[in-house]
This record gives C-alpha cells, sequence and structure tokens, in this order.
C-alpha cells in the first residue's frame, strides 16, 4: 500500500510516498521551510500544500515535534505557543479532508528505524535520538513504543532544556566544530544512560548522516550506532504508523 508521510520539523516540512510493506520510499521527498512564526494556521497550509503536490487522497501520517497525546498537542516545543491545547489531527483533517495519524516526530522516526532499519528484531530497551532543531528521543521496550519519551526536556544549568545546549541547532547557531559539538552531545548523552540505562542508542536526525565526524567524543558505555534511514526516518515511520496505528495515549 501506498501511503503519505510527512515529517514536521523546526525549519521544514517534509513529505514523501512511501510503500508501506518495505518501508522504502516511493517519491522524492517534497519539503517547504516551516513558515515563520510557526502557528497551526501557518503550518497547517503548508501540510495541506503538501498533499496537494502529491495530488493524494489517502490515509496521512504525520510525526509532529511536540508531545501528542490522543492527537492533542500537550507541549508546543519549539513551535509557536498558540499549538498547546490543539487537537493535531482534528485541525489537519479539517483543513485537508483526509484522515490524520499524529505521533510525536521522534516516536515516527523511531518506529520507522524499528520496523524497517537497524532496530529491526532488537531486543530490550531501545532509545532513538534524532539530532535536529531540538533533540528528540523515542522509547521501545523488545519493540513496543513508548511514547512521547521527550529525553531533549531535560533541564541543564541556565538552560530550560538541554536541548537548546546541544541539539544540532545549537551546533549551528554558535558555529560550533564538530569536535566542540560532540562533546556536548556526549554529555546530553551521559544523562541518557545514567536516567534510563537503554541496551542501545540509534541515532538519526540531520547530523546523524556525519556520525564518524562526532563518534570519537562519544563515551558512553551503552552502544551507539547510526540509523540506516537516516533523515527520512520521520517520514517512514509517519507513513507506517498511519497504517499501523502506532499507539496514542
Amino acid at each position: 500500500m501506498t501511503l503519505l508521510g510527512i515529517d514536521v520539523g523546526g525549519s521544514g516540512i517534509k513529505g514523501a510516498l512511501v510503500d508501506s510493506e518495505t518501508g522504502e520510499m516511493l517519491s522524492d521527498r517534497f519539503r517547504i521551510p516551516t513558515p515563520k512564526p510557526r502557528t497551526p494556521d501557518a503550518m497547517s497550509d503548508v501540510i495541506a500544500e503538501i498533499i496537494k503536490h502529491f495530488d493524494y487522497k489517502g490515509k496521512v501520517g504525520c510525526g509532529f515535534p511536540t508531545i501528542i497525546k490522543k492527537g492533542v498537542c500537550k507541549s508546543p516545543g519549539n513551535l509557536d505557543p498558540s499549538w498547546l491545547g490543539v487537537n493535531v489531527e482534528e485541525l489537519l483533517e479539517k483543513k485537508t479532508g483526509l484522515d490524520f495519524t499524529v505521533i510525536n516526530d521522534a516516536d515516527a522516526a523511531g518506529y520507522a528505524t524499528m520496523n524497517y532499519g537497524v532496530g529491526k528484531g532488537k531486543k530490550g530497551f531501545v532509545v532513538m535520538i534524532t539530532i535536529g532543531t531540538g533533540l528528540g528521543s523515542g522509547a521501545f521496550l523488545d519493540g513496543k513504543l513508548i511514547p512521547n519519551f521527550e529525553l531533549g526536556q531535560i533541564p541543564y544549568k541556565k538552560y530550560k532544556k538541554i536541548e537548546l545546549w546541544a541539539a544540532g541547532s545549537a551546533k549551528d547557531r554558535e558555529g560550533l566544530s564538530y569536535k566542540k559539538w560532540g562533546k556536548r552531545f556526549n554529555t546530553f548523552l551521559e544523562y541518557v544512560e545514567l536516567i534510563i540505562s537503554p541496551d542501545l542508542i540509534i541515532l538519526g536526525g540531520g547530523a546523524s548522516k556525519d556520525f564518524d565526524e562526532f563518534k570519537k567524543k562519544i563515551k558512553i558505555e551503552t552502544p551507539v550506532i547510526p540509523a540506516e534511514l537516516r533523515n527520512q526516518a520521520g517520514i517512514i515511520g509517519a507513513a507506517a504508523a498511519s497504517l499501523h496505528k502506532a499507539p496514542k495515549v
């Protein structure tokens, strides 16, 4: 079955057609910059434009960069504060007339990795970290999703959340080398290891494609590997969630 997956990020909103059986992308990725301000009306307009681009009429899966509970945004994250309390699924269904499944974006990326990528068949406690505007995290116990595991929200020193200091956006904003940023990212991973003691950490998102540039700075005991699907995982996982109905809680 061909499904449309949409990955909503802080800098760009991307979509592609996906084969639900294999997890392969059947089209090129279509990307539109995330509008500023990142409000519900402006962002839903962009998502509708992506659907129009593909002339798509079926179910849509959407990875969204906030905590999502039963389709409702429970924390605006890096988006406009007006997202708080919005039923994202209802908003997008009204905007497009299509059936939407909306899950956290890191959960979507993890869902793809655990079903189609390096995480397939992995048992134990596996955490997927997506490196981008923020630090998303998807957690899986014996392959089953534990939704909304937002480790990037951990407070750190003067920062309200550690992702403001250690995400890929911090590297870009401050012009850090991978050597300097890698030390920051390792500090984040040290907290992850201390708090939840995972059996495996899988890295996705934009910076994961440059894993070789900073892997020597990762000093934790937990095995850390890059995701094969890399920056496409959010789209693929979102599409899969629309069919397999990843847990909504």
